[in-house]
């Protein structure tokens, strides 16, 4: 990722989607020939020279402080999700050549967390590194998610954009992919020299057309809660609430859980979805007892 790039169409994407009303500045004169705030209107909101931002804007964040950045962050109104970001970019841009590295990932996923997703056999949990790689799930979480479940190492951001399937399985599948690569966007920012995150993006990018017009809006989330809607191919549509937890021992990783409104219809599904994976497994482990039988 090439950081002063990123810097400056952040910050000028930022700029660009502020009037001067919603910045409480008069706007003077009838003919701007931006659709946002002037680099002097930030300026002037941030505390800085004109100069200054504009070097910042050009994506030269060196030796740029913590206060200025804060400034930064409320002049352009981002979110906090946003502020974490320029912080990050920031960070990449001050960092020494040793502290570039990229971060040692987890590389499997320890018993113990398997244990865990064992044993939580009413709500689907699932376990993703930070490429949205599903490294693992509990037999709720498999039954869920099971069309992405059907390749060796499944992709949700794959999934989404370049399985034809993806937009029956979401019913907000526009909503769905803005918010994953807001949330990929997030990733790339804290990890911006990991070449198996810049790898998929170049893949998405090329592939999907859809994904590079999102890409290039350089919106960012945080990936943590909220409400997901999935039309699954055994029980039909429910709607379900996603948690999604770090796991602090294990660099990278995430573990998502999913439950239903108590006494709705999506709860009654998730019910019916489980009988269907318990029916599932039985069969399967039937069929193979069968085959070792006849070997």
């Amino acid at each position: 990722m090439d950081t002063r790039t990123e810097v400056r169409e952040f910050l000028s994407s930022r700029r660009d989607r502020i009037t001067p009303d919603q910045a409480g500045l008069p706007a003077y004169g009838g003919n701007r020939r931006v659709p946002g705030l002037r680099r002097e209107e930030v300026s002037l909101l941030a505390g800085v020279s004109v100069d200054y931002y504009t070097r910042l804007e050009r994506g030269d964040l060196s030796g740029v402080s913590d206060t200025v950045l804060d400034a930064l962050a409320r002049a352009l109104q981002l979110d906090e999700a946003e502020t974490a970001h320029l912080f990050d970019l920031a960070r990449t841009a001050n960092a020494s050549p040793v502290a570039r590295t990229p971060r040692r990932k987890a590389a499997t996923l320890r018993p113990s967390i398997l244990r865990l997703l064992d044993a939580m056999t009413e709500a689907p949990a699932i376990v993703r590194n930070n490429y949205f790689d599903y490294l693992a799930a509990n037999a709720l979480g498999r039954a869920l998610y099971a069309p992405l479940f059907t390749t060796a190492v499944p992709n949700s951001a794959r999934f989404a954009f370049l399985d034809p399937a993806a937009q029956e399985f979401y019913p907000e599948w526009e909503r769905n992919t803005r918010e994953l690569v807001a949330a990929m966007r997030g990733e790339a920012g804290r990890n911006p020299f990991d070449r198996t995150l810049t790898d998929l993006v170049g893949e998405l990018s090329t592939r999907s057309e859809r994904f590079r017009t999102l890409w290039a809006a350089h919106n960012v989330r945080f990936h943590r809660s909220g409400v997901k809607r999935i039309n699954h191919p055994v029980v039909g549509e429910m709607e379900l609430t996603y948690e999604a937890f770090e796991l602090p021992a294990d660099p990278g990783l995430q573990m998502s859980t999913y439950t239903a409104e108590p006494g709705s219809a999506s709860e009654e599904k998730l019910r019916m979805l489980a009988s269907w994976a318990a029916t599932d497994a039985a069969a399967s482990s039937e069929t193979a007892s069968a085959e070792r039988t006849d070997a």
